[in-house]
């Protein structure tokens, strides 16, 4: 198996759970690796959206506080500081802010861009792992370097009470 096979495995097991949609772009329609795991999920679970990473944020946010499990899907990290204002200000401090009433749950899938088999620029792979373990303190980060991480880091992600960011390695796709 390789590391996407076991992406594919957590995205269909996070999809078992009735309250698990999937949103982003290139989660119904192709246009990044993004989409090749998600091909087994019934297209009901997901919400195609057009570039816009902060009401993607804020959307994802919403459904949590309806009891959904949003999975908030940025194909590339890079772009994911479009939502720093609702990720940061909003997701991580809502339960603080509200003293507890609101305690919003969402998954956010990001990935680290592919250097090959051609190098798309500086701002299309680059790695912010240790910045965002540093601008969060009520969300989880975690870095998927090994594929045997994928499934259980997905599966402690739809238990846990918190929100998560999951940071995929898109050179690593094809790795056995």
């Amino acid at each position: 198996m390789t590391y996407k096979d076991e992406v594919i495995k957590a995205m269909e097991l996070l999809a078992k759970d009735e309250r698990v949609l999937f949103l982003g772009q290139s989660v119904a329609f192709p246009g990044s690796v993004v989409f090749g795991t998600l091909g087994t999920i019934d297209n009901s679970k997901k919400i195609e959206l057009p570039i816009m990473e902060e009401a993607q944020a804020g959307m994802a946010i919403g459904l949590s506080l309806k009891g959904y499990v949003p999975v908030s899907i940025y194909p590339r990290m890079d772009f994911m500081w479009r939502a720093a204002d609702q990720l940061v200000n909003h997701l991580d401090k809502i339960d603080e802010m509200s003293e507890g009433k609101f305690k919003p749950k969402v998954i956010i899938r990001t990935l680290v861009g592919s250097k090959t088999p051609f190098y798309p620029g500086l701002q299309h792979c680059s790695d912010y792992t240790d910045v965002f373990k540093l601008l969060f303190k009520n969300i989880d980060v975690v870095k998927l370097e090994k594929k045997e991480d994928i499934v259980p880091a997905y599966e402690r992600a739809l238990k846990s009470e918190r929100s998560t960011i999951l940071i995929e390695i898109s050179d690593l796709y094809n790795s056995e």
